[in-house]
């Protein structure tokens, strides 16, 4: 993997891993438009890690006070102090919403990355989802964060395992099930990301094992830079795309699904 190939797969990550859009679908589509080299284990852990730590350190305060509110609700009488019982209550929904991605992941993993790794899943899986978007997002809801109850949390996980299909969208298919819930596109956001977190740090760590456990050589400078871009370029993402999640809508980024998809369809 030369300069190039790592900077370029670092920009797409960066960027795209929080948008609607998919990072997997563009990251899967790379090698086949440029005949690159996979770029290898080592260097996919890098660009998670650098993503996942992006939006730890966006969200670093609503995370605070989700790891005081969870252990303090393992307390006698439940929050106190400065963690209220909301904090406690959307500590155990984001664990709980986290539960189905995990057991499809862990059942269909090899499925998915054999089967349904192929240009035409990727583009209908663009043009479907991005199709349920654009309706979704015609009339969000008026509902905050505070307001998500353990249907909704449940929902949008259950909506998040569908993702490991390559094209939904990680972010984009639990968006898209926030609003069809009645919230905000805001909250809708904020939601996906803060579900992201868990996800993220366990399929890093996961992977993490599976590098130290095999013995690979690591390039440790093109994973030193490619970490270090897709930190960045995925921080600026997530703080653009939540000032203009309201007033731009995701009709933007329904649009782009489905013309990508069109454009696979015709080019392969």
């Amino acid at each position: 993997m030369d300069s190039v190939q790592a900077v370029l797969l670092a920009l797409i990550q960066g960027i795209t891993e929080f948008l609607p859009i998919s990072s997997s679908a563009h990251l899967i589509l790379m090698p086949l438009v440029t005949a690159w080299p996979d770029q290898g284990l080592a260097y996919d852990v890098a660009l998670n890690s650098g993503t996942t730590l992006a939006i730890c350190f966006y969200l670093r305060s609503d995370l605070k006070r989700i790891i005081g509110g969870f252990y303090h609700s393992l307390k006698p009488g439940g929050g106190s102090g400065r963690y209220t019982y909301q904090d406690g209550r959307l500590a155990w929904m984001l664990i709980v919403a986290t539960i189905p991605v995990l057991l499809s992941g862990f059942f269909f993993h090899n499925f998915v990355s054999g089967e349904l790794r192929s240009v035409k899943v990727i583009a209908w899986s663009s043009i479907g989802w991005g199709v349920v978007l654009w309706f979704a997002d015609r009339r969000p809801g008026l509902m905050n964060i505070s307001g998500i109850g353990w249907l909704i949390a449940i929902a949008i996980g259950f909506s998040q395992s569908i993702a490991i299909i390559p094209g939904t969208s990680r972010s984009g298919i639990t968006i898209t099930a926030g609003l069809l819930s009645g919230l905000t596109r805001s909250a809708a956001a904020r939601f996906s990301f803060l579900l992201s977190v868990p996800v993220g740090l366990i399929a890093g760590g996961y992977e993490a094992t599976k590098l130290i456990g095999g013995g690979v050589v690591t390039p440790w400078t093109q994973v030193l830079v490619g970490f270090f871009i897709a930190f960045v370029f995925a921080y600026l993402t997530i703080h653009i795309f939540l000032k203009i999640v309201e007033r731009v809508t995701m009709k933007p980024f329904a649009a782009y699904r489905i013309l990508l998809g069109v454009l696979l369809l015709i080019i392969f």
